[in-house]
């Protein structure tokens, strides 16, 4: 049948208006729909991060680290280090079955603080990748870490109970004889009833424990043990290996072994803290601000100055610092004899007029004739107390000579002070020594820059400082100068102040003030001076 056009034509007509009116309508919908990007912008907003690690480090308790931050014991503790934690969190191990068969296991922890997770390595953990998991789940990064198991224990048998060491009337804790402890396990198991018979036995009158290493309190210093070791009679004092990366949470982590009851307490800042001024000021204001002005700080750390003219045991040694200097004579380490490495220590310390009480070798294989010569020297130097690195390598040969009968030497004749002068040039001696000189001569009325360059400017406020005093007038600082120059108050240098001064002069002062960080290398300019040699080879850390 035939359908006449104008019927056709209607019909398209119809059909062209529908399709009209579907597309309009899409495109309403797509108008009111948010786009595939906005979506997907969305999404990602609502998800929230996963956390970041930072660091795992193994712990030194109840089992010795293995040699490195990241191989870890099971049944040992382990801390983490990351943003973004809360309690909620767990710490997820590769582990393996009595059978084989492996998987992962979430294991919660104890806050050492906002961002430092204390946790126990699962006895069936396997080396592998490890990482917080967050509710969600939501993930952190993985970090790499080698298990190894426990080692075994030592037995350890417990002795008579024998009479205390009785504490010693001296001074301060300092007097007498002292022994350091690395790992309090390797000590006797840790039992403090036989850490006091072997102590007694050799007439040690003082433990050196670590509490901390950088901004981590260790947990071997706790409350309890140190209450349990100073019950036995014995002084307890806590010691930090320290780095300079964060002053004042080393203080802080200092200041922690006083709160554990820690009878005196010691930095250990060595190589990492060379060219380090203002940090050490940083470090050394907050540790005695949170301790207290009477409380016995010591400093132990290389024995020949003169070889790091970087080093600040100025700042270290400076009023409201370190009031006890315990340097590392170290001497089969160092290469010499007892009695060379112990001339040269009192030479070039004595100037920083802080009592020194030497710390002797028993590592190493030291003779014991060594060991009771060292005994004699420093006595007769007027050492009033001493002690020995360390109780986790001492011999038995150590420790006998530790405590056997010495007989006394004549007092000692005191070293030659340390000479400095200009040489005829621009530069003559250059170091700590230099910017002790010079902020003893600002004291007595001079005005230099205290740069650590014994320059031809040094060298007039010498003269003239000499001719004030009656002196001969070499402008040279040698035994004729130094009694008197010591006499005068110091003037020291704010070093914080100089370090953000030079920070902003290089980078701008908006920049620099918009940052609390200090540079690498900082202080007078001999900061930036290089050890002349490591006297004591640089070891495990500590």
């Amino acid at each position: 049948m035939l359908v006449p056009m104008s019927a056709v034509r209607r019909q398209t007509t119809l059909l062209l208006l529908a399709v009209a009116s579907l597309l309009a309508g899409g495109a309403a919908l797509a108008a009111l729909a948010p786009s595939a990007d906005a979506q997907a912008a969305v999404s990602k907003k609502a998800v929230k991060k996963g956390p970041k690690l930072v660091f795992v480090r193994c712990s030194s308790v109840p089992y010795p680290c293995q040699g490195s931050h990241t191989i870890v014991v099971r049944g040992g503790k382990m801390l983490i280090g990351a943003g973004g934690l809360t309690k909620s969190g767990r710490v997820e191990f590769p582990v393996r079955s009595s059978s084989g068969k492996a998987g992962k296991r979430r294991v919660a922890g104890r806050f050492r603080t906002k961002t430092r997770l204390l946790v126990t390595v699962p006895r069936d953990a396997v080396s592998g990748v490890v990482r917080v998991v967050m509710p969600g789940p939501r993930y952190s990064n993985g970090v790499r870490v080698t298990v190894r198991k426990a080692p075994a224990a030592t037995r350890v048998t417990r002795p008579t109970p024998v009479t205390p060491p009785v504490r010693s009337n001296g001074r301060s804790v300092f007097d007498g004889s002292g022994m350091w402890i690395w790992y309090l396990r390797r000590a006797a198991g840790g039992d403090p009833d036989a850490i006091a018979a072997k102590a007694a036995a050799a007439g040690v009158r003082t433990i050196f424990l670590k509490s901390a290493d950088g901004t981590n309190v260790w947990s071997q210093f706790s409350s309890s043990a140190v209450a349990a070791l100073k019950a036995t009679g014995l002084n307890v004092c806590g010691w930090q290996f320290v780095y300079g990366r964060d002053p004042l949470g080393e203080a802080r982590a200092a200041a922690a072994a006083k709160e554990a009851g820690a009878d005196c307490f010691v930095i250990d800042a060595e190589g990492d803290y060379e060219g380090k001024y203002a940090q050490a000021q940083r470090y050394t204001k907050a540790l005695r601000a949170a301790v207290g002005d009477g409380y016995p700080i010591g400093l132990t750390s290389f024995p020949y100055v003169h070889y790091h003219p970087g080093f600040p045991y100025s700042v270290f040694m400076a009023p409201g610092g370190a009031t006890f200097n315990l340097p590392q004579v170290y001497w089969k380490t160092i290469g010499t004899s007892v009695d060379t490495s112990l001339q040269i220590t009192y030479q070039y310390n004595g100037v920083y007029q802080t009592p020194i009480y030497p710390l002797g070798q028993t590592y190493d294989g030291t003779s014991a004739s060594d060991v009771r010569r060292f005994r004699q020297l420093s006595a007769g130097y007027g050492a009033t107390g001493l002690s020995w690195w360390v109780w986790d390598f001492a011999s038995a040969s150590d420790w006998n000579a530790v405590g056997a009968d010495v007989a006394a030497v004549e007092p000692l004749d005191s070293p030659r002070y340390p000479t400095l002068k200009a040489n005829g040039s621009k530069t003559g001696s250059r170091g700590d020594l230099v910017v002790l000189a010079q902020e003893h001569l600002n004291g007595g009325g001079a005005a230099l820059r205290v740069d650590g360059d014994y320059g031809p400017g040094t060298a007039t406020a010498v003269r003239q400082y000499q001719s004030s005093k009656g002196i001969d007038a070499t402008g040279v600082i040698d035994d004729a100068t130094w009694p008197t120059l010591l006499r005068e108050t110091p003037k020291t240098t704010n070093w914080v102040s100089v370090a953000r001064a030079s920070a902003a002069k290089a980078r701008g002062a908006r920049a620099a003030a918009a940052s609390a960080a200090l540079p690498r290398v900082n202080g007078p300019a001999s900061a930036g001076l290089r050890a002349r040699r490591d006297e004591i080879p640089p070891g495990p850390r500590r």
